[in-house]
């Protein structure tokens, strides 16, 4: 299919959405418009609004090297053990995995539930992890090398939209851009989405008004994270803003 748009580095954009993007000294992103976008959501939103919040958190926190992980297995894992849970948490049940050395997908099939769980219980809901886990596990001893898709990973028992995209965004670098808790928080209160507003509609907003670039997504899902921790102690901060 034939696309309506120009070709700006490694960035393809339509007519809509045209501007150009450079990465400054340090990893801030600096954007210069080439067209105003026909349509804003929230009606006073841009794409230099979102990229110029980016830019402070940055700024802020830095980069934050995000999935921390040393294998996609392990990556794969952590996204089914953070849910609902702390990641300090999720890092002991890591370290529980490692020890008993299954950290991978082919341990973890031949591993017993009950064990699983005990292993894996500083994460949390550990019984339904285990059974999380193993769907995960088989389905990605049988998809091989290839990249997942995102409507395939949803009928995987144990992931829904936001571990799917952190799956393909962390594991496999492909640009989806993860929307959690902390990103309907800190986006509500500046009053550019409604925090009731559905995953995909929050997850739309973020990709229409951005470059489809994974090491963007990456870096800025993670400020964000960051972001929502300092708020829990700093309440003034978004006031920067």
């Amino acid at each position: 299919m034939r696309r309506s748009g120009v070709q700006i580095g490694s960035f393809f954009l339509s007519k809509e959405r045209r501007f150009r993007v450079s990465r400054k000294k340090g990893g801030s992103i600096k954007l210069q418009k080439m067209l105003v976008p026909k349509k804003v959501i929230s009606g006073a939103l841009n794409t230099m609004d979102l990229m110029k919040i980016y830019n402070k958190l940055y700024a802020k926190f830095g980069p934050q090297h995000w999935w921390p992980g040393d294998s996609r297995e392990e990556i794969i894992i952590g996204a089914i053990l953070t849910q609902s849970a702390n990641w300090k948490n999720v890092e002991k049940a890591i370290v529980n995995l490692k020890k008993n050395k299954s950290i991978n997908f082919s341990k973890i099939l031949k591993t017993n539930n009950a064990r699983l769980s005990e292993i894996i219980k500083p994460a949390g809901y550990h019984n339904q992890k285990a059974k999380k886990l193993k769907a995960v596990s088989e389905f990605f001893l049988k998809l091989g090398s290839r990249i997942p898709n995102r409507a395939e990973l949803l009928e995987v028992h144990g992931i829904g939209p936001e571990t799917a995209d952190s799956i393909r965004l962390y594991a496999y670098a492909q640009p989806e851009f993860v929307v959690d808790t902390y990103t309907k928080r800190i986006f509500s209160k500046l009053k550019l989405i409604k925090y009731d507003m559905k995953y995909h509609d929050i997850k739309n907003f973020f990709e229409t008004n951005l470059p489809k670039d994974a090491k963007l997504f990456n870096e800025y899902h993670a400020l964000i994270v960051q972001a929502g921790k300092e708020l829990k102690t700093n309440k003034a901060f978004l006031s920067e803003f």
